[in-house]
């Protein structure tokens, strides 16, 4: 049975020949919320799970509880990385100059310091692969991969720094129960809050 038949028509829009642009990521109307735009394509997620949003909640809660003036934490906010990608990480900490309004939409690439992505079943390459590699080229000091550990529950936080001359990620460490990082700036975030919630 087609969406048709069943009374439902869905009209998705038609790509331009070299694919969209961040422009058009801000301007096509009636996108679901979250969507992302990676090489030129609309990327549309899956429904939350209850991990994803508590993690994404602790994380964004214990980076706010040590925050120095200069910068600021945001979750769920596009960042322009480039004319043709505008991923939207799980949590930013973006410079606090960066910060405009509350009409505010995006991010430029060169005011962030640090991605958090979750990891999800639909977006386990994107955020392995494709998200770490364009926030690397794009010159995103930091990169936090969180996976949910298949025996506890709880979060692995893989910690990645941006090495400059090679313009990749370096793998720093992971983090089970309890995360003690100086970058972007000094962190202490104990884990195991999801667990117990």
């Amino acid at each position: 049975m087609t969406a048709e038949s069943a009374g439902h028509h869905v009209r998705w829009p038609v790509p331009p020949l070299d694919g969209y642009t961040v422009d058009d990521l801000f301007t096509l109307p009636d996108l679901p919320p979250h969507t992302e735009l990676i090489d030129g394509s609309l990327v549309f997620v899956s429904p939350q799970r209850r991990f994803h949003y508590l993690v994404i909640d602790l994380l964004f809660n214990g980076l706010r509880s040590s925050l120095t003036p200069e910068f600021n934490v945001e979750r769920e906010m596009t960042v322009v990385l480039d004319k043709r990608n505008g991923p939207e990480p799980d949590v930013s900490v973006v410079r606090a100059d960066a910060v405009t309004g509350l009409e505010q939409t995006r991010f430029q690439a060169e005011d962030v310091l640090l991605t958090v992505e979750v990891v999800s079943p639909d977006s386990e390459s994107r955020d392995r692969t494709t998200k770490p590699h364009k926030y690397a080229a794009a010159g995103i000091p930091n990169y936090w991969r969180v996976e949910q550990d298949g025996t506890t529950g709880g979060p692995i936080i893989h910690v990645y720094e941006l090495e400059q001359l090679s313009s990749s990620y370096v793998h720093m460490g992971i983090h089970r129960e309890r995360i003690t990082v100086d970058k972007p700036y000094p962190v202490d975030i104990d884990l195991t809050a999801i667990v117990k919630g």
